[in-house]
């Protein structure tokens, strides 16, 4: 008698081609019972170079199965539309977004755009196409200054990028109320990793380094819950695939840093740099340690790399990074 395989799940991810997107796709595909596929924009946001997002994208890339089927594609269009009639995901894990607060300001009315009628159009063709499970990336930042929160930690919005990430995460509860559409919300904090831009602290910190130039540290005391991309994404990924899994979760290595003590950890490793102390900046929240226990108890979240590793792996891929050998020499 032939036994009866399972069906494959369908699962569409948005901003596959970001750091954490690629790093999403990687995971899902490891055990083949997944069918994913992918739409990117290939944007820049305004803010980043056009040269490194080129390099970048090609390396992420080749970090991904070829099986995958990469859209080139605006969320906020008519034609995503297609890409689920055509697909008929089971699953949408939604990435594409203006990465931080200093891009949205850069571009508000992108970002606006992006941020909430890309996700509109996203949960419209959800219920078009009885996608199930609806899986939305939200970020630390909704909790404003914090040193340590839950999920059921108050929030307090910080910023354009925090409020458009709040709105975006009511949205799809409304849909969810609306539809009976499943959904997970996820907030990570403090992504980092290799493939990642050098516009982020830990890459802004190796490039400096690697120049030898000065590492600026914006008050003394301020934290940061650094985690590594590919820990963050294996969170993402089983949160997606776990059954009877709802609500809102935190994802992080659930250990705050001193920024202060990164930035020395990357100077020794590189062997020259020096770190320089400044204030504190008056509009960005101060960030501790995200408590990811709902997670660890609901899909079995686990992160491995701590920061010290994850220092060194990021390390061992810019040091012989064509591109960045280019830049720092």
């Amino acid at each position: 008698m032939q036994m009866a395989t399972a069906k494959k799940k369908k699962i569409l991810v948005t901003g596959g081609l970001g750091l954490i997107g690629h790093n999403v796709i990687n995971e899902l595909q490891k055990t083949r019972k997944n069918d994913v596929q992918a739409v990117d924009a290939f944007t820049t946001y305004g803010t980043l170079p056009h040269e490194e997002l080129e390099y970048l994208f090609a390396e992420r890339l080749k970090a991904i199965d070829t099986e995958t089927q990469i859209f080139k594609e605006d969320i906020c269009t008519p034609d995503i539309n297609e890409i689920f009639a055509q697909f008929k995901p089971d699953v949408v894990i939604h990435l594409a977004s203006f990465p931080n607060e200093a891009s949205v300001k850069a571009n508000p009315v992108e970002a606006a755009r992006t941020m909430c009628v890309g996700t509109a159009n996203l949960l419209d063709c959800c219920t078009r196409h009885k996608t199930s499970k609806f899986v939305y990336i939200s970020s630390s930042m909704v909790y404003g200054d914090f040193d340590e929160a839950s999920e059921e930690t108050a929030i307090n919005p910080s910023g354009q990028y925090s409020i458009w990430k709040i709105a975006g995460e009511e949205l799809v509860k409304e849909y969810s109320r609306a539809t009976g559409q499943s959904y997970v919300i996820i907030r990570p904090t403090a992504v980092y990793g290799p493939l990642d831009v050098s516009s982020r602290v830990i890459g802004t910190f190796f490039k400096r380094a690697m120049a030898d130039e000065t590492l600026y540290v914006n008050g003394k005391d301020e934290t940061l819950d650094f985690t590594y991309a590919k820990d963050t994404a294996t969170g993402i990924a089983l949160a997606s695939i776990a059954q009877d899994v709802t609500g809102t979760y935190n994802i992080s290595r659930g250990k705050k840093e001193k920024i202060l003590d990164v930035a020395n950890a990357i100077v020794k490793l590189v062997g020259k740099g020096t770190v320089k102390v400044r204030a504190k900046k008056t509009n960005m929240p101060s960030r501790g340690t995200l408590d990811c226990t709902s997670a660890m108890m609901a899909f079995k979240f686990n992160p491995k790399i701590d920061i010290e590793k994850g220092l060194k792996n990021y390390y061992d891929w810019v040091k012989d990074s064509i591109y960045w050998t280019k830049k720092t020499v």
